[in-house]
């Protein structure tokens, strides 16, 4: 009995802890047009748009996974210098189709430096290619099938 007790305690604490562990919802991004920004996330990266509460003309909100969004908020006042380092990362089935996307967009990407348009491969055989979007954030997309 004292062995059923501990073991149902043991669960009980896990669904609590799990239900407190915090979940990514939504990442936002400081634009200066918000309207070409919001075009190109929905032309080159096939995002849709979705109702967003302010209605202020300051917030573009667009769906980026089942629970996650991606949003965009006028307000900049120069495109700033981002590093790679620093990106927004989606998968894909198939880079290259999708680089061919990006190509007829007439977007340009490439590996990791940029010195190349191959997809940069990692360690674990994902690939992947970067690309910047008009106010110069950083974007991954790699065929990660996780």
């Amino acid at each position: 009995m004292k062995i059923f007790l501990l073991l149902l305690l043991i669960l009980l604490s896990s669904i609590v802890l799990s239900a407190q562990t915090p979940h990514f919802n939504h990442t936002t991004i400081l634009v200066v047009d918000m309207n070409k920004s919001a075009d190109f996330y929905e032309k080159a990266m096939m995002l849709t748009r979705i109702s967003e509460p302010f209605h202020d003309n300051k917030h573009i909100w667009e769906k980026i996974g089942d629970h996650n969004e991606l949003h965009i908020v006028q307000g900049a006042t120069a495109v700033m210098p981002h590093d790679i380092n620093i990106h927004l990362a989606f998968s894909v089935p198939s880079i290259e189709e999708f680089a061919k996307h990006l190509d007829s967009m007439n977007v340009n990407y490439g590996d990791w430096s940029q010195k190349n348009k191959a997809p940069q491969v990692r360690p674990d055989g994902v690939k992947q290619i970067y690309f910047q979007d008009p106010d110069g954030y950083w974007i991954e997309v790699n065929d990660d099938k996780f």
